[in-house]
């Protein structure tokens, strides 16, 4: 990826000079030691701790300089910010919760060029936030979805534990031979994601071009998992509103497909006793073919980052010290600290993920290692202005054939045609 670089090399090396930056009108230097406050779009702090670990991190590199952090409700989260960036009161920087909402801030004039903040070689995701080759944001975590799994349950079924050459065909049979009166053998949340992600990704599948008949395969074998009750069936966990975290960690069902974000929830949850204690491990996701599967091979997954943008309005003497902000958080050393509470980083080595699996309650299976770092991960959103619609309608199909009220041939047709009509392929 080709970025342009400040002539001094670092932003962090200036930082020190013009952290502060300039005056404005009257040309004059300011003063880098003036105190700098930042303030950081968040959500969920209490349970969320990466944005309060890197605030404090970089506020003990910078002693003139305070990150305060502005909490958002997270189901309304773009919402809310976009409803301030309007009215003049948004943060400084601004957290990119959502890739396919990029384009939406970047077109309403709202994130500021970004292209010159150095990032580490090897980091992921870098491209998701790039919109004409300049970068409006940059990455600092890169979530990829992977299959948690019970070894309790596993054990009281008598079902050997996923060894990372699973096909889809492998997950059907096993969820059915761990389901008991007790439990499931599959927990499928209701997000779209959890269908859809996988066969975009596994099919190379570009949702842009308007064309979803590759989603079809992955419903009617996930339909089939519920007509044989291995899995709660949609209507029922939208009805009681079931939450991920508590059917997998109160042992509701033996299987799970997730964010590996939900490492760091389950440690934390089992230590609370909101979860039940038991062993669980991690492995790649099943694939659709034998091609990607086992160690000696690349599985294919999906998963978007999560990144910092700078907000195009933030008073010119804070930009400096914005943008270190962002270089810090994609750098190894904030790659580090945020593997050690269990967040996964959007820049990933040897060391980082020894990090990782050394929290305390983390699976400390080879399994679990190689699924966490060895893996392709394709965007779940591709950058563009259409993506947030087209989500939209291939949200509704989700429910309508996970509900029952259209087949899947009919929810496909009708998709299709709304995107046509509504928001009109290139």
């Amino acid at each position: 990826m080709n970025r342009k670089i400040l002539a001094a090399g670092s932003i962090a090396a200036v930082a020190a000079l013009t952290l502060a930056g300039c005056s404005g009108d009257s040309g004059e230097a300011a003063d880098p030691d003036a105190p700098v406050t930042l303030t950081v779009s968040a959500w969920s702090i209490d349970t969320t701790p990466e944005f309060q670990l890197l605030a404090d991190e970089f506020e003990k590199k910078h002693d003139n300089v305070q990150v305060e952090l502005k909490e958002y409700d997270p189901t309304e989260y773009n919402t809310l910010v976009t409803a301030d960036l309007a009215a003049g009161s948004g943060p400084d920087i601004i957290t990119q919760k959502e890739v396919k909402y990029l384009t939406t801030f970047q077109e309403g004039g709202q994130l500021l060029d970004v292209s010159d903040v150095p990032l580490p070689d090897g980091i992921g995701g870098a491209e998701s936030y790039e919109v004409d080759g300049v970068a409006y944001a940059t990455p600092y975590r890169q979530d990829s979805w992977v299959l948690f799994y019970n070894k309790a349950l596993f054990d009281a079924a008598g079902v050997s534990y996923p060894d990372g050459s699973w096909t889809w065909e492998d997950y059907d049979a096993a969820a059915e031979a761990l389901t008991t009166d007790a439990s499931k053998g599959a927990y499928l949340h209701n997000w779209q994601s959890t269908v859809q992600g996988f066969a975009n990704a596994q099919t190379g599948t570009d949702i842009l071009e308007g064309d979803f008949s590759n989603l079809a395969d992955y419903y009617e074998r996930t339909l089939a998992l519920q007509d044989a009750g291995a899995q709660v069936d949609f209507n029922t966990a939208k009805a009681n509103q079931l939450t991920y975290q508590g059917e997998f960690g109160t042992q509701k069902a033996a299987m799970m497909l997730m964010g590996t974000w939900y490492t760091a929830t389950l440690i934390a949850q089992q230590a609370s006793g909101e979860a039940n204690e038991f062993e669980w491990g991690i492995a790649p996701v099943p694939q659709a073919d034998e091609s990607t599967t086992g160690t000696e091979a690349t599985p294919v997954t999906f998963g978007d980052p999560t990144g910092f943008g700078i907000n195009a309005n933030i008073d010119s003497a804070k930009t400096d010290a914005a943008k270190a902000f962002l270089e810090f958080a994609s750098s190894e050393e904030a790659a580090t600290l945020l593997a050690g509470i269990g967040i996964t980083p959007a820049l990933t080595n040897d060391a980082i993920a020894e990090a990782y699996f050394s929290v305390e309650g983390s699976p400390a299976d080879e399994l679990s290692s190689f699924a966490w770092a060895t893996h392709e991960t394709l965007p779940e959103n591709p950058t563009s202005n259409k993506t947030a619609a087209i989500q939209g309608i291939l949200a509704d199909l989700h429910t309508a054939v996970l509900s029952g009220s259209e087949t899947v041939e009919d929810a496909i047709a009708t998709a299709e045609q709304r995107v046509e009509s509504e928001v009109g392929l290139d």
